[in-house]
């Protein structure tokens, strides 16, 4: 299923996309299943298939808002330097774990909706990634058992604030300015992408590719990271993993390219769908 969170009429709701509109499942579901973390909270996926079957679409897509499909994540991991031609690029040495760095649910917007350059900064830049949400809770998750924590996959624009980010050798304040990175447009539950996939991932600037990849050349692993998160912390359902961004970010092009208001900014992912933002100033 593609599941999102929406807005209609000032009511937030979740669903799924059927056809050109949306089923839902909020209204059919209830207070038992609020929201798509509660859903994968209690792996009831079956039940939304269930509800779901032989309705048609309660809303076109263009009488929605797309929120997050997550926008209430317990938590949000971003992975650093997790291409080699990012880190070449970036000219930092290589770790033998992965770089770990977090976002907060207010620095995201969903599909179509505004990310915005904040007035403290002119070099906002883009970061095409692939985010992998978690379907179930896991302590101590072994690589090889990995593929069955995943809930499923979407596609994600870590915005960053680059002089704010390089400020200090923290990243969170330039990682962090609300509405500065994109999530979305939905989320592609996990049996409709087999475990191992290979997914490729496309950046677009104004219609121009930017960054153009393939999850065969992450440097960690999806299960690799899976397996060193859960290490040190517990995964729990509807955690979100944003898992790195390939070469061809703005700051590091002759000259840099920032994002300015107008621009319209595409993420692709196979199999998930295409997040689209454009800019503009808060």
């Amino acid at each position: 299923m593609k599941l999102v969170t929406f807005k209609h009429d000032n009511t937030t709701s979740w669903g799924c996309i059927h056809a050109d509109g949306v089923i839902d499942l909020g209204r059919r579901l209830g207070a038992s299943i609020p929201d798509v973390r509660s859903l994968l909270t209690q792996n009831a996926l079956a039940a939304a298939q269930a509800a779901a079957k032989d309705q048609a679409a309660d809303f076109a897509l263009n009488k929605i808002t797309l929120l997050p499909p997550i926008p209430n994540p317990g938590k949000i991991f971003c992975i650093g330097l997790n291409y080699e031609d990012h880190r070449k690029e970036t000219k930092r040495d290589k770790t033998e774990e992965p770089a770990v760095f977090v976002r907060f649910a207010e620095s995201q917007v969903g599909h179509n909706q505004p990310i915005l350059r904040p007035r403290e900064s002119t070099k906002l830049d883009f970061e095409g990634e692939i985010a992998v949400i978690i379907g179930q809770r896991g302590r101590r998750i072994a690589e090889k058992d990995a593929w069955s924590y995943v809930g499923g996959y979407s596609c994600y624009n870590d915005g960053s604030v680059r002089d704010w980010q390089w400020a200090t050798t923290q990243w969170t304040a330039g990682k962090n300015f609300t509405a500065t990175g994109g999530f979305g447009p939905w989320l592609v539950t996990a049996d409709e992408i087999p475990g191992g996939t290979e997914l490729t991932l496309i950046t677009r600037l104004n219609g121009v590719e930017m960054q153009h990849t393939t999850t065969a050349l992450l440097v960690h692993s999806i299960p690799r990271l899976i397996a060193h998160l859960s290490t040190w912390t517990t995964l729990e359902p509807g955690d979100v993993i944003v898992s790195g961004t390939p070469g061809g970010v703005g700051a590091r092009r002759e000259p840099p390219v920032w994002m300015k208001p107008g621009d319209v900014v595409e993420i692709e992912v196979s199999r998930v769908g295409v997040l689209r933002n454009t800019i503009a100033d808060d």
